[in-house]
C-alpha cells in the first residue's frame, strides 16, 4: 500500500513558549492541539484519530480522555524524536484504510523547567535489554554523540570547523525568528571557543533545552480540499531502527540510509529535487551524518557539504531548519521531530519569515532521528509536496 498523494497536512502549530514553569505537560499538548486544529479550520469534534508518543502524559488513553476526543483510531508509536514524523506516515495509512479521516498528532514537554539535559546519565530501567552492557559506562546523550563524531572524524577527516558551520547556519535563521530561544548570530570561531562538553563537541554544537511543543493535523484528500488552507500532500515516507548488532555496528551512519531511501522511492523523487529540508539537529554531527545518509552528498563528504554557508537560506544549495532548528530555536521535550514538520509546512505554504523563505518551495523533506547515533535509534523520513 502506498501513501503517495493520499493524505494531506491541513494544520500545524508550534507553541511559542520556551520555558513553562507554571504549565502542565498535558496543558501544552492541549494548547498545541487547539492551535493546529484552528490553523486547519477544524475543531476537536472533527478528530477521529489521535497519535502521540512517550512525551504524552499517560499515553493515548489519558490524552484522548483529557482532550475530550471521540476517536476510532489511536497510535502511540514511540521512536523518540522521530516519532511524530513516523506518525504522519501512520496517519496517512490509517486514513487510506478508512480507520480515520482527521488525525491529530501532538507533542509537548518541560525539560527546561524540570532541569533535564543531555549531560545527565540516561535512566531507562534495569529490565531494558541493553542496560547491563552499557549503563556501567555512564552513557549520556552528549557523550554518545561525541563518540559518533570522533569516529566520523577519524574515518573521513571531518573537522570541528566544518561542524561549526551547521550551528552558524542555524543562528542566521534563528535571528529572524522572534520565538527562538537563541537569536544571536554566531561565527565558526564562536563555536570553537565555546566550552568543550564532550570531546569533540562544544557547547554550541549541542541543541537547546526548551519547554514547548507542537501539533499536526493530517486529513483525507476530500477534507483537505474542502478547507481554506494550502494543500500539502504526503508523497513518501520511510522508517527504520538501527542498533549495535552485538557490537558489529558502524557508528558513522544512521538509520537514515534506509528510511530515506524508502521515502525517496515512494515519492518518486531524488535528493536533488528537494527545495527545503528539515533535518534533525540534536547536535551538529547529527545534521552532517544525516545529509550523507539521505543522499545529499556522498558518505564522508558531509563536512565539505555543510561548510561555507551551504545550509543558509538564500546563500547555499540546501536551506535547512530555517526556524533555527533545535540548535537555536526549539527542541521541546528533548524531541525535535515535531518542530521539523511544522517548519517544513511553513516553507511549503510560503509562510516562513521572508528573510528565510525558500523561493518556489514546492517539495520538502523532513527527517528525524530518535535515540543515540552511537547506540540505537529510530529514523523517520517524510517527503511533502505543495499542490
Amino acid at each position: 500500500m502506498t501513501i503517495k498523494g493520499r493524505a494531506y497536512i491541513a494544520g500545524a502549530f508550534e507553541h511559542p513558549i520556551r520555558k513553562a514553569p507554571d504549565m502542565s505537560v498535558s496543558t501544552i499538548h492541549a494548547e498545541c492541539a487547539r492551535g493546529a486544529l484552528a490553523d486547519a479550520g477544524l475543531s476537536f469534534a472533527d478528530v477521529d484519530g489521535y497519535f502521540c508518543a512517550g512525551d504524552a502524559p499517560g499515553g493515548v488513553q489519558s490524552m484522548v480522555d483529557y482532550l475530550g476526543l471521540d476517536v476510532r483510531h489511536v497510535d502511540g508509536t514511540d521512536t523518540g524524536g522521530s516519532s511524530y514524523i513516523a506518525h504522519v506516515s501512520h496517519a496517512a495509512q490509517a486514513i487510506i484504510s478508512g480507520a480515520c479521516n482527521v488525525a491529530l498528532i501532538t507533542m509537548g514537554g518541560r525539560p527546561r523547567s524540570e532541569g533535564r539535559s543531555g549531560v545527565k546519565q540516561k535512566m531507562v530501567g534495569a529490565n531494558v535489554p541493553d542496560s547491563p552492557f552499557e549503563f556501567p559506562y555512564g552513557p549520556t546523550a552528549v557523550n554518545e554523540y561525541a563518540m559518533a563524531t570522533m569516529r566520523h572524524m577519524y574515518e573521513y577527516g571531518t573537522t570541528s570547523e566544518q561542524l561549526a558551520w551547521v550551528k552558524v547556519a542555524a543562528s542566521h535563521h534563528a535571528s529572524f525568528n522572534p520565538d527562538a530561544l537563541l537569536r544571536d548570530v554566531v561565527t565558526v570561531d564562536d563555536v570553537l571557543s565555546s566550552p568543550m562538553i564532550a570531546d569533540p563537541l562544544h557547547r554550541l554544537d549541542c541543541c537547546v533545552v526548551s519547554d514547548g511543543g507542537g501539533a499536526i493535523v493530517v486529513v483525507s484528500p476530500e477534507i483537505a480540499k474542502s478547507l481554506k488552507r494550502p494543500l500539502i500532500r504526503v508523497m513518501g515516507a520511510g522508517e527504520s531502527i538501527k542498533g549495535l548488532l552485538g557490537g558489529k555496528a558502524d557508528i558513522t551512519y544512521s538509520g537514515g540510509v534506509w528510511s530515506g531511501a524508502a521515502a525517496f522511492a515512494e515519492a518518486g523523487v531524488k535528493p536533488q529535487d528537494i527545495k527545503y529540508a528539515s533535518i534533525y539537529d540534536s547536535f551538529t554531527i547529527t545534521v552532517l551524518m544525516q545529509l550523507e545518509d539521505l543522499g545529499f552528498c556522498n558518505k564522508g563528504e558531509g563536512g565539505k557539504f555543510v561548510a561555507d554557508g551551504n545550509l543558509i537560506s538564500g546563500v547555499g544549495k540546501l536551506p535547512i531548519n530555517t526556524d533555527g532548528g533545535g540548535l537555536n530555536n526549539n527542541h521541546p521535550s528533548s524531541r525535535g521531530g515535531m518542530v521539523k514538520l511544522i517548519e517544513a509546512v511553513r516553507q511549503l505554504r510560503g509562510e516562513a519569515h521572508p528573510k528565510v523563505q525558500v523561493s518556489n518551495c514546492d517539495l520538502a523533506l523532513v527527517h528525524g532521528t530518535g535515540g543515540g547515533l552511537a547506540s540505537r535509534h529510530g529514523s523517520a523520513t517524510l517527503i511533502l509536496e505543495r499542490v
